[in-house]
């Protein structure tokens, strides 16, 4: 307790200033509303988003003073851990936070624990225990500093907590990289509060001298101020951003884990064949049973043996492939030809994304390419659903996608692009184009067919997308008043859509 009339120690989160209202002038929120993107703009999948900029918060000083409903308290798996932070937040605490500890008999590398504050001003103790970093375990490093982040901010929403004071995890002692562990911490903390924003209104980052010109610079990468500063520092973005919650994503793993290790396996019949000892023994219990052989599951894939999951996650891994290639290509010449942009949203709020078929000239460029720019401006817009528009007027047999390469982006893309896409609106479909759609939602791929829907017309458009939330093309609008005549912005619901 503090002496009467004396000021308190402690620091009411309340008072510090966010990181949205730290920007310099350029990137105020002022500027901001006075920006526009143009049409070929690519977005950063960290997207610039005034409301988390307001929860969050990097303050430099001891996370022990804070007052917030939890600290998180970084240690070792005893949780006796005697490093800077875990001192400061046991002298504070009282000699009741030895005895709380006691009862929870340890915590697990990438766990959170929960006890008491005592004599803090916050109200809880987040316990977790940060990795140990060697370089030839680094993959294993990265998912446990992940874990330790997404469980403590996971128990913050379980337990209703308005705000939460994060220490720097990665201990000094553990040898983690500062820089490394930063990105993890700052996308695993981004990708939560896009989901989980409601539940929580403040995430302070404490760091010390040595930690803040870390986060001063990774900072704007995860949480831009401004759609300028989102522009600028998308380059900047490490090739691995992590999956929608942030968790490192590797695209080759040495070894896999089988959906039931001790359970016998079709793939597992055929003997040894060579081999005069009897090596049945060798692989029946759970941990020889983890590798994988990459070749084998290739082929059990092409008989037809592997499992559903297995499938999956096999297509997972080479999704990941051409999302890393898509992030360090040149795909400014695919991106100048305008053929792909971000424009508003539908009538039920939902993302539109337009495809002008006349700006794709199917002959003259990579088509490969193509299918990386795709997969590199959609990647974060398929997180949530999404509607495509895709404009038909005035191709040519030079702009038409043929059936392979459609075939190829669709079983390419990552389950979430099938997922949340709700609509697929085919603008001045012709009689041949009819046709190819019906074949190729019939007989090449599945679950599409429901989703395409044909319009004559701008009007029978607006029934589903008000022409405010479009950027059209001029020679759409010149072919569509030219046909249709003009369109007007009241207009009744057209029963094909």
């Amino acid at each position: 307790m503090d002496p009467l009339g004396a000021p308190s120690q402690f620091v009411e989160v309340d008072t510090l200033l966010s990181w949205g209202d730290s920007c310099e002038d350029e990137f105020s929120p002022l500027a901001t509303t006075a920006e526009t993107l143009s049409e070929d703009t690519i977005r950063s999948p960290f997207l610039f988003n005034k409301d988390i900029n307001g929860k969050v918060v990097l303050w430099k000083g001891d996370v022990a003073l804070l007052n917030c409903t939890a600290i998180v308290n970084t240690s070792n798996e005893s949780l006796t851990d005697k490093n800077p932070v875990s001192e400061s937040i046991f002298m504070l605490a009282g000699p009741d936070l030895k005895e709380d500890l006691q009862k929870l008999k340890g915590c697990r590398t990438g766990e959170a624990k929960l006890t008491k504050g005592f004599n803090l001003a916050a109200r809880f103790i987040i316990h977790t225990v940060g990795p140990k970093y060697k370089s030839r375990y680094r993959t294993a490093a990265e998912s446990s500093l992940h874990s330790c982040y997404r469980n403590a901010l996971q128990l913050a929403k379980e337990q209703s907590m308005s705000s939460i004071g994060f220490c720097v995890i990665n201990s000094a002692k553990r040898g983690y990289p500062l820089e490394d562990a930063t990105h993890i911490a700052l996308r695993t903390v981004r990708r939560f509060l896009e989901i989980h924003g409601e539940t929580i209104e403040k995430v302070v980052f404490a760091v010390s001298d040595l930690e803040e010109a870390t986060y001063q610079k990774l900072l704007p990468l995860y949480f831009p101020r401004s759609l300028k500063e989102e522009t600028r520092t998308l380059p900047f973005l490490p090739a691995d951003i992590g999956n929608a919650e942030g968790e490192p994503v590797v695209p080759e793993r040495q070894i896999r884990i089988s959906e039931k290790p001790g359970a016998p396996e079709d793939s597992q019949e055929e003997e040894d064949e060579g081999l005069g000892v009897d090596l049945s023994f060798i692989g029946s219990h759970a941990f020889a049973r983890m590798e994988g052989d990459i070749d084998k599951q290739r082929k059990l894939t092409l008989q037809g043996q592997l499992s559903e999951a297995a499938l999956q996650k096999q297509h997972q891994r080479n999704y990941n492939r051409w999302l890393c290639q898509a992030r360090s290509e040149d795909l400014s010449d695919i991106a100048s030809l305008k053929a792909l942009y971000q424009t508003g949203v539908d009538n039920c709020g939902r993302t539109v994304m337009v495809v002008v078929g006349r700006n794709i000239p199917v002959t003259l460029i990579d088509m490969d390419k193509a299918l990386l720019y795709f997969i590199h401006v959609m990647d974060h817009i398929a997180v949530k659903e999404y509607v495509l528009v895709y404009f038909h007027t005035l191709t040519s047999e030079y702009n038409h996608l043929n059936s392979d390469f459609l075939k190829k982006l669709y079983d390419v893309v990552d389950v979430k692009y099938k997922r949340n896409l709700k609509a697929v609106y085919f603008v001045h479909p012709t009689f041949r184009s009819k046709v190819s759609t019906w074949f190729f939602t019939t007989f090449s791929v599945s679950g599409l067919k429901d989703k395409i829907h044909h319009v004559d017309s701008l009007h029978q458009l607006f029934s589903a997308i008000s022409p405010e939330q479009i950027d059209f093309p001029p020679f759409v609008l010149e072919y569509d008043a030219r046909e249709n005549g003009p369109y007007y912005t009241s207009y009744p619901p057209s029963p094909d859509l």
